[in-house]
């Protein structure tokens, strides 16, 4: 448990856990913003980008790079859940339908929970889990546990990094659902603390694995779009009746982040595939992002409509803007939209484009023009480029599990390369850059669009082309 690792793991943990999270719940308008030291000077400064001569000035690192590391080779992955909600209780499922995983342990404050999915473990062959009901810190004890070798973490927001940073505190690896964390330094505290205990932090960021986004992905690193110029991705989801529904999530934790932050929430599933089509810490950077806000008139509008006097969601005030629009620019000079829209009527979206010197995808409904295979100024048919289909997606082309199958994907291959000592598709680097626009546009927003400088993460070690998504076949 905690009493065996190293005194200064634990001071740091708890520090950081009772300092940190506690904020949380009094969190008011500029709980995420963490801007300390570099990019504090950013937002004084209108966000200019930093030249290369300066990036030395990031926080000195404490260990040695993640880049390019293998996870240790193993033939069981034994793997402890936290949070038992909507999305680990489902991905509980999934993780036992992968062969080589067994569950040791399951974690959520709701004991009802927890059983509920120690069956299911059970009804799998497998020997029962431990149980950690015991109250919201129990999640330290399973990560304190000998038997485990990945953290995979699925309750609120506010909870991600103190998790991760439980795991990695006592040498495990860890996958968290988005974003990895809220704030700034947080994502800087959770780069530092994978170098320096040399595990894991990934992104669990399922839409990377989409279908779509890897053809598209091989699509371009095959040069089919010429030169790239632009992406977009955005979360463009109706989610009013969810974050009000009594049943769907446990409390209002959800609903609660838009009374507290003014910006892109949620910008994972969209950052993470355009960030891949371009080779963001593969060779380009993110550099600087800049972000305009509705007005937040959803929420209150469906509450008004929906919920009756004396609910206690009359006692919030919604700021949330409706719809955040971003722009992130690269080091070479592309260009990235990303869209957060969560409060009001609109068909699922992700958006999904890519364009380049030889021409355009869009998606939400895919559809493709590139020359010389197109003109007229007709739309082509995408299915007719399935022949650039990931290998993931030809060795499995009807996998189970929801969003169409990409949830599956991405677990069997963070198995894969788990059991096999591969390294991984993504690390903590792409966790912290795809999670930036999070504190970043918040504080674009509140500097009325001022461009924001988004941190080099891997300082300085983007420059170095290296595999990501775009995997081979082991």
């Amino acid at each position: 448990m905690h009493e065996s690792a190293p005194q200064d793991q634990r001071e740091d943990s708890e520090v950081s856990r009772r300092s940190v999270l506690r904020t949380a719940g009094a969190a008011g308008a500029g709980l995420g913003l963490g801007l300390g030291g570099p990019a504090a000077a950013s937002a004084a400064t209108g966000g200019a980008a930093r030249p290369a001569a300066e990036e030395a000035a990031w926080p000195a690192r404490q260990g040695r790079t993640m880049m390019g590391v293998p996870f240790e080779r193993r033939d069981t992955l034994r793997v402890g859940i936290v949070g038992l909600g909507n999305r680990g209780d489902y991905m509980t499922e999934l993780f036992l339908s992968l062969p080589g995983v067994r569950i040791v342990a399951l974690c959520d404050t709701v004991r009802e929970k927890a059983e509920k999915n120690a069956a299911k473990v059970k009804a799998a062959g497998q020997p029962a889990p431990a149980l950690y009901t015991n109250g919201e810190d129990d999640y330290e004890q399973l990560c304190g546990r000998g038997d485990v070798d990945l953290v995979y973490v699925a309750t609120p927001w506010e909870w991600h990094f103190p998790m991760a940073e439980a795991a990695l505190t006592n040498g495990k690896h860890v996958g968290v659902e988005c974003p990895v964390a809220m704030e700034l330094d947080q994502l800087w505290r959770l780069v530092d603390l994978s170098e320096r205990h040399r595990r894991h932090c990934v992104q669990l960021e399922n839409c990377c694995y989409g279908k779509n986004e890897m053809r598209v992905l091989r699509m371009a690193h095959e040069g089919l779009f010429g030169d790239l110029l632009h992406a977009a991705g955005a979360y463009i989801h109706d989610l009013r009746g969810l974050m009000f529904s009594p049943t769907y999530y446990t409390g209002p934790w959800r609903r609660l982040w838009h009374t507290r932050l003014k910006g892109d929430l949620y910008p994972n599933h969209g950052f993470g595939p355009a960030a891949n089509y371009m080779d963001v810490n593969r060779g380009d950077r993110a550099v600087r992002i800049t972000t305009f806000g509705s007005p937040s008139l959803g929420l209150a509008a469906y509450r008004a409509q929906h919920m009756p006097a004396g609910d206690p969601s009359w006692k919030e005030t919604y700021v949330e803007s409706d719809m955040s629009i971003s722009l992130v620019q690269t080091a070479k000079g592309r260009v990235i939209r990303l869209e957060h829209a969560v409060s009001n009527p609109h068909p699922y979206s992700r958006v999904n484009i890519l364009g380049g010197t030889k021409g355009v995808f869009e998606d939400y409904p895919p559809r493709i023009y590139l020359e010389p295979d197109m003109s007229d100024d007709e739309w082509g048919d995408f299915q007719k480029y399935a022949r650039w289909d990931h290998w993931l997606w030809k060795e499995h082309a009807n996998p189970p599990g929801g969003h169409g199958g990409m949830d599956y994907i991405m677990l069997f291959r963070l198995v894969q390369c788990m059991r096999l000592g591969l390294v991984p598709d993504f690390d903590v680097y792409d966790a912290a850059t795809w999670t930036a626009p999070v504190p970043l546009s918040t504080a674009s927003i509140k500097a009325k669009g001022a461009p924001q400088e988004i941190p080099d993460f891997t300082r300085g070690l983007w420059r170095k082309p290296r595999p990501g998504m775009d995997s081979v076949k082991p």
